[in-house]
């Protein structure tokens, strides 16, 4: 049993180093392209671009929702969680997205609460 929880810790290190690998990939290379450093330094072309159709918006809006819903996890039902781990996991998702925080917050759960 100890063994089956160590594994899925590790695969949660692995899948939260892809996650912020492989979205961050796109957001340098847009970064470089347009000068916009990983989409913050301009963020009135940054929002324009999330939303510039319909598609954009949908994927954008559910992001968003689901970034919300997480905040609001991390800060009120995982007491566990130390405070610094908590503001990490908020500045992480705010600068690098939800791809990699989440397998890492998963990764930084207690045992008890997997």
């Amino acid at each position: 049993m100890k063994f089956a929880l160590s594994l899925m810790k590790n695969r949660y290190l692995i899948l939260s180093i892809i996650g912020f690998i492989l979205p961050n990939y796109f957001s340098i290379k847009e970064s470089i392209e347009a000068q916009n450093i990983l989409l913050w330094t301009k963020p009135l072309e940054t929002f324009n671009a999330m939303f510039a159709n319909n598609i954009n918006s949908a994927f954008s809006t559910d992001l968003f929702y689901v970034v919300i819903i997480f905040f609001l996890w991390i800060l009120t039902e995982h007491k566990s969680l130390s405070k610094g781990k908590k503001v990490l996991l908020i500045l992480l998702t705010m600068f690098f997205g939800m791809a990699g925080t989440f397998p890492l917050f998963l990764y930084w759960k207690p045992k008890s609460t997997i």
